[in-house]
């Protein structure tokens, strides 16, 4: 008997706290989650939220120079050194192989595509450019002449390799 009654007491009592309790923790949750979404930005991004899709500005000064660039390390994908701009790119077309094709480049004088560019995955060469390399922008892209949102002190490394070495400190004296 004692017990019944001490259930009955026990459980109507915890189940009012347990809604209450549970009632302050939703509220402080969406509260908590509004606020971080609010706060969550970065000054490269503008006004733009971090959880949103930012529309970049167009690209302004694009190089036109038609001069091959000098790759700062090795296996670097070489810059596009032209406009692309109104290019089609597609699965349907690749404006890019009309002139560095293999077939065109006696033509065109553009500087032909490496034989990477037409090797499958297996390293079998094929006739035509293989479906990984098809898309050239994504690894070949046009430069721009802008200031470094970020300062850059980068090197390459003929540049470090042709340094006079360190000079070795003196061995510490006994």
């Amino acid at each position: 008997m004692r017990r019944e009654n001490r259930q009955g007491l026990i459980v109507p009592a915890l189940r009012g706290w347990v809604a209450l309790a549970s009632l302050c923790l939703l509220a402080g949750t969406a509260t908590i989650a509004n606020a971080a979404t609010d706060a969550l930005t970065d000054p490269l991004r503008g006004s733009t939220p971090i959880l949103d899709e930012s529309q970049p500005p167009p690209l302004q000064n694009q190089e036109n120079k038609d001069v091959r660039r000098v790759r700062s390390h090795p296996m670097q994908p070489p810059t596009i050194p032209h406009k692309i701009d109104g290019y089609q790119l597609d699965k349907s077309v690749n404006r890019c192989l009309f002139c560095h094709a293999r077939t065109r480049i006696e033509e065109t004088k553009a500087i032909p595509l490496s034989v990477t560019h037409y090797m499958d995955r297996d390293g079998t060469v094929r006739g035509d450019v293989s479906p990984r390399r098809y898309f050239c922008t994504q690894c070949h892209v046009p430069q721009d002449e802008v200031k470094p949102l970020v300062d850059n002190r980068f090197e390459d490394f003929d540049t470090v390799a042709k340094r006079p070495p360190p000079k070795a400190a003196a061995p510490a004296k006994r």
